[in-house]
This record gives C-alpha cells, sequence and structure tokens, in this order.
C-alpha cells in the first residue's frame, strides 16, 4: 500500500505591507499549482502575508485587522488543496508571533509559533516577536508533516522536537536573505539536520528584493539521506512541484526538476540585478537615472540597470569638466550606445566657474585643495538629482564598496542617489563582474576595465594615489570589517605594512558618518555596511 502527495513550493515575490496584492499572488498560485500540477500542498514562505521583513509595520495594531481579513479572505478562496502560510499575530495580550498556518477544506486546521528567533545580523525578530515552545504536527493522507520556520532549521531543537511528536516529514517556511554563498550555506545546514532527524525536508524560499535584502529563492526538497531531489530557480518566481511518497513505514521525496544554479560572478550579478529592479519597481518609479563617466563603476551599473528595467527605462548622463580625459568621454558614448540607453552630455564647466565667483571672497587667502574637487562632484550630484526631480527617474549612485569604506567618495556629490547598487561590491569584484557581463554582450570597453582607474578631480589622477592597490585595500577591508580582525592580525596573517593596514583602518573608522548618510544598496557578502556591521559615528575606541 503507498500514498503519493503532490507538494508545490510556490517561490514567489511578495511587497512587504502590499496585503491585498500579496492575498491575490497566493489565491492564484494556490490555484495555478492545482491545476498545473495537481497539487495537493502548495507551500509558501514566511510571512507571505504581510512581505518579509515588515520591520516596524509589526508595531501598527491595524496591521492584524488586516492580516487576519487576508487569513479568511484566503480560506474562502482556496478550498480545494492544502495551503501552508506565513504570516504575523498579535494576541489578547498584545504579544507577536511569527506563524505558519496550515489551510485545509477551507479552514485554519493547524498554526505553528516559530521558536527560533534570529537576532543577528540583518535579523532583529526578538524586537518584534515571541518565541513559541510546542512542535505542530500534521497528518495528510496518513502522512505527518512536521512545520517549521526558517530559523528554527538552523537549530537542532524544533526539529527534533517535532520529529519527536511523529513528524514523518518537514516543510520549512523561509525568508533567508542572499549573500553569496548562502545557497551552499542553506543546503550544508539542511543536511545537518537531516543528519540527527532522518527525515525529507522541503524548504521553501521566497525571491524579490526588498530594501538593501535580496531573496534568491532556490528553494529545494532533500531525502531522508540530505540528497537534493528536487531544486527550484534562483531569481525567479517558480512553482516547483515536489512528489512525496509514502510505502508502508518510508516516506520518499521522488527525483523531480533539477534548476541549473548559478555560480559564482553569475549568482552575485542576478541579485544585483533583481535588487535594482524590485527597489525601482516597488516604490513606483519611472526609471532609472545615472552619471556615466566612462569609468569601470558607472559602466558596470549601467548595465545592470539596464539588465533590471530594459534600456527604455535607463538614462545617462556625461558631465564632463576640464580634468575629463577625452578616452573618458568617448567610453562614456560607447557604453551608452552599445546598452541602447538614452545619453545626455551636460558639461559642467560653467557651473562650476559660477560657483567659484560666488565664493571667491570667501574663499581668499585659502589655497585651492579636496574642497574644488568635492565642488565638481557635488555639482554633478546636483544636476542628477534636478534631472530626477524633473522626470521622475530614481539615481542611482555608482559608489563601490571600497570606496565606500574608506569614504573615497563625495559626500552630497557622487553619493546622490536613491540606490547603490555596488554598495557591498569591492573594486576588485567590479572588475570580475564587469567580465563577467562582457561574456553576455559586450557593452563595457575592454581599456575601461584595463586602464588605471581615476576620478578625474584633478590632472594625471588616480586611485592609488590615495589609496593602497585595489587587491590590497580590498584584503584588508575584508578582513577588518567582515572577520572583526585586528590591524596587528591584518599584518601577522597577510604581511602588508603597518602603517598602511593602519592608514586603511583610519580611514574605515573616520568614514561611518559618511556610511550613514549613503543611499541603500544590495547586501551581497556576509557582513555589508549599514544593517549588518553597525558602528557609533561618535567613537574613540581604537586597536
Amino acid at each position: 500500500m503507498s500514498e503519493q502527495i503532490k507538494i508545490v513550493m510556490a517561490q514567489i515575490n511578495p511587497i512587504v505591507g502590499d496585503i491585498d496584492g500579496n492575498v491575490h499572488m497566493i489565491i492564484e498560485a494556490a490555484q495555478q499549482a492545482k491545476q498545473q500540477h495537481e497539487a495537493d500542498i502548495v507551500v509558501f514562505p514566511e510571512l507571505t502575508i504581510t512581505g518579509y521583513p515588515p520591520e516596524d509595520l509589526l508595531f501598527r495594531q491595524a496591521l492584524y485587522i488586516q492580516v487576519d481579513a487576508a487569513l479568511s479572505t484566503i480560506c474562502e478562496a482556496v478550498q480545494d488543496v492544502v495551503v501552508v502560510i506565513g504570516y504575523p499575530m498579535m494576541d489578547d495580550l498584545g504579544e507577536r508571533f511569527n506563524m505558519a498556518a496550515w489551510i485545509e477544506k477551507g479552514q485554519i486546521q493547524a498554526s505553528y509559533i516559530k521558536q527560533n528567533l534570529p537576532n543577528y545580523s540583518v535579523f532583529d525578530e526578538k524586537r518584534y516577536f515571541e518565541s513559541g515552545d510546542q512542535s505542530c504536527v500534521v497528518t495528510y493522507k496518513g502522512v505527518s508533516f512536521g512545520l517549521l520556520i526558517c530559523e528554527d532549521i538552523w537549530k537542532i531543537s524544533p526539529a527534533s522536537q517535532a520529529v519527536a511528536s511523529g513528524a514523518e516529514a518537514l516543510l520549512i517556511l523561509n525568508a533567508s536573505p542572499f549573500f553569496s554563498e548562502k545557497h551552499q550555506d542553506r543546503i550544508d545546514v539542511v543536511k545537518r539536520r537531516i543528519s540527527e532527524v532522518s527525515v525529507p525536508v522541503i524548504y521553501v524560499n521566497q525571491i524579490g528584493g526588498q530594501d538593501e535584502l535580496v531573496f534568491d529563492g532556490g528553494s529545494f526538497a532533500t531525502c531522508a539521506e540530505g540528497e537534493v531531489q528536487v531544486q527550484a530557480p534562483e531569481f525567479k518566481e517558480a512553482l516547483t512541484p515536489v512528489t512525496l511518497l509514502k510505502q508502508g513505514n518510508s516516506v520518499a521525496i521522488m527525483p523531480g526538476e533539477q534548476a541549473e544554479l548559478y555560480e559564482d560572478e553569475a549568482r552575485v550579478y542576478q541579485a544585483l540585478v533583481m535588487g535594482v529592479r524590485d527597489y525601482i519597481q516597488k516604490n513606483g518609479f519611472n526609471g532609472a537615472l545615472l552619471g556615466l563617466s566612462g569609468g569601470i563603476d558607472s559602466a558596470l551599473t549601467l548595465a545592470i540597470a539596464v539588465d533590471a528595467l530594459g534600456a527604455d527605462k535607463v538614462e545617462a548622463v556625461m558631465m564632463p569638466f576640464r580634468y575629463t580625459a577625452d578616452i573618458s568621454i568617448e567610453d562614456a558614448k560607447l557604453e551608452a550606445d552599445a546598452l541602447g540607453v538614452h545619453y545626455h552630455s551636460i558639461p559642467i564647466e560653467d557651473m562650476y566657474n559660477a560657483f567659484e565667483s560666488a565664493l571667491a571672497t570667501r574663499f581668499e587667502g585659502y589655497e585651492p585643495d579636496l574642497t574644488e574637487e568635492n565642488l565638481q562632484a557635488r555639482i554633478r550630484g546636483t544636476v542628477l538629482m534636478s534631472i530626477s526631480n524633473k522626470v521622475g527617474k530614481l539615481v542611482l549612485a555608482t559608489s563601490n564598496k571600497s570606496e565606500v569604506a574608506v569614504g573615497y567618495s563625495t559626500l552630497y556629490g557622487d553619493m546622490v542617489g536613491g540606490f547603490s547598487p555596488l554598495k557591498d561590491v569591492p573594486k576588485t569584484l567590479v572588475y570580475r563582474l564587469s567580465k563577467y557581463r562582457n561574456t553576455l554582450s559586450q557593452v563595457i570597453p575592454e581599456r575601461v576595465i584595463t586602464r588605471p582607474p581615476s576620478a578625474e578631480l584633478r590632472p594625471d589622477q588616480k586611485d592609488q594615489d590615495s589609496l593602497p592597490d585595489y587587491d590590497i585595500l580590498d584584503s584588508i577591508i575584508e578582513n577588518y570589517v567582515k572577520y572583526d580582525k585586528s590591524p596587528t592580525q591584518i599584518v601577522e596573517e597577510f604581511g602588508f605594512e603597518a602603517k598602511q593596514v593602519e592608514s586603511v583602518v583610519r580611514m574605515i573608522n573616520r568614514s561611518e558618518y559618511k556610511r550613514r548618510q549613503a543611499a541603500p544598496g544590495v547586501k551581497i557578502t556576509k557582513r555589508a555596511f549599514g544593517r549588518d556591521r553597525r558602528y557609533p559615528i561618535t567613537n574613540q575606541y581604537r586597536e
């Protein structure tokens, strides 16, 4: 005697706070899963009804009235298939919980409270939720399913508790944000849990961009031995069927779809594209606008914007000055033409002269210095923001993580923008991503990749006049920021000059006030500036 159950992993892209829109998406996905895959059970991600993370929206009491109405709507609309869905709940005492519901035949038959609340990195769920302490096991067609939510699988207790309560398979609702090694981390964690509890796992992850976070999908199902039997795609909405077979006391996941996964630069590039697309579209902008300098950072940002939105939604502006090299002007035009975007050249010489004249009396007695360089950048920022106001396109900042780390950027100048795609992308990775993008189609001139980078704010300026080589700089930044190593440890481990390391660390520390005012950007590393790494601006700590 055998029983076959068709489970569909509903990898969808909700919008935080758009409860009506999310409910429509849920109902449509459930109905489609039933029609196309003959689904018995459709499993959705964590907090699907509100989107994740809802942050301080969870303090709004009216939110829970809307969530309750949403659950009733789903129950009424979906009665021929089981729906397992995530949502927040507030009880009569005002305590809040991160929930999963098992909806069957138009009713909530069982519910589960998340037990492990993450409170590290970008997560602060203990700010909002109380923990549960009970397992939830539901029997359907002779198979007992245990419900878990995201962080619950990263610790042994909830999984072992569910299995001890009779669970023969685990359904895990997730909103697991991306960083470059995250997919393999999830696989490894699930394999560890399976080695302890020996039951199949169906792991359903959200996709989509939400401010700095990108959710990459990549939902999967494993057998009781830990091997991935079904793999959903990354960075794509998908309804992926999983066939569960019960024979006697044995429950197995049958081999099914195996979506091809991205690797290395391709995976990061997809995250950046999704982050830009969702930030702009979900916030209602008409498109994207950026300053195109002829350098590699703006060239890569332009390519990402076009891949995210389409060339017709992207505008590039070259703003030459007396220090702008002819090669930069030529390359910017080549980049714009290769990608087919709207392109304008707006020289800033006259604007700069007007500022210089207006400030001449106040600046009398001072020699030219960084002030004049920053003025160029700030004029460019003003031009971009003016166009943005007029046409409704969002300005994309083009600074990379290496520059953001050490403050090699101008506040209210080249830092201007509503979103910063490369904010968490080190300069060395900018080069690798540019080379990768050119393997898809040649859009970045080779000499942009090979010539020494320059801000072109003074004659013959090169980045390395002020900074170490980027290979060295990025290594220091990674070890100081990501791994919290001291300057002494970095010197001893890598053999860098002590003065060089100490100089970089000083620049990182004193640039916190700039980073606090920078645009949000896509998180692609394990420790990004902002929500991941939170340092006080006023701070006298030294190592």
